[in-house]
């Protein structure tokens, strides 16, 4: 499948799939989305000490890298588990920019997170480990991971990819979240706030990034 390096709003890099019409972030800012999504509303706003997180969709590695950078910062040790059914060649990564546009640091732990081992549980840094997994999450078992504080849910969209979407992979991700486990999502879509909420989580609407009036929250009842 053939994927284009492309600029976005606030001169971060992404990739657009033209055959799919659809790019990896948005096209307003990928830096600024995922930081507004998946790092303030998620990372930041659950105060585990110790989070083990779960992503859905690596991708090109930008939440690994934003979560990576805070959890230095706040010298809070974190758990990072990502799945990935179609993981990129390196050659589309050194061609973006998340490192540049950052820190030095940044730009050494991009580096170290995608040539880190897939399948491996590595530490990247003092305060930033992680589990590179190549699969499909819906035939995957989570039989022998840990369970999970933060879920990153970051699939293409329901309309390109709409088995990603369905409540059975909800479900899934459910079971295997922790008592007040926070689920952060960029859609705003109101089938999908229903099906979280009809799993158990308590949901709630929040403002969107950039160029999207709207994304989801939820968060699974302590017991």
């Amino acid at each position: 499948m053939e994927r284009k390096v492309i600029e976005t709003g606030d001169g971060s890099k992404t990739l657009f799939i033209p055959e799919m019409n659809e790019q990896y972030h948005s096209v307003n800012g990928a830096i600024t989305e995922s930081t507004h999504v998946y790092l303030n509303a998620g990372y930041k706003h659950h105060k585990t000490e110790t989070p083990y997180l779960f992503e859905v969709g690596f991708g090109t590695g930008l939440n690994a890298l934003l979560t990576a950078v805070e959890a230095e910062k706040q010298k809070r040790k974190t758990t990072y588990t990502t799945i990935e059914k179609f993981p990129l060649d390196m050659k589309l990564i050194e061609d973006l920019n998340y490192g540049k546009l950052i820190s030095e640091e940044a730009e050494a732990l991009f580096t170290k997170i995608h040539t880190a081992k897939w399948g491996e549980e590595i530490q990247i840094s003092e305060y930033f480990k992680m589990l590179k997994i190549e699969a499909d999450l819906i035939a995957f078992n989570f039989a022998d991971t840990q369970n999970f504080d933060l879920i990153y849910f970051d699939a293409f969209g329901p309309d390109k990819q709409p088995a990603m979407w369905e409540r059975e992979v909800f479900d899934k991700i459910f079971k295997v979240s922790n008592p007040e486990a926070v689920f952060v999502t960029y859609s705003a879509k109101g089938e999908i706030r229903r099906q979280l909420r009809d799993c158990g989580y308590m949901m709630e609407r929040l403002p969107g990034p950039p160029g999207k009036r709207q994304m989801l929250r939820g968060t699974k009842p302590a017991d």
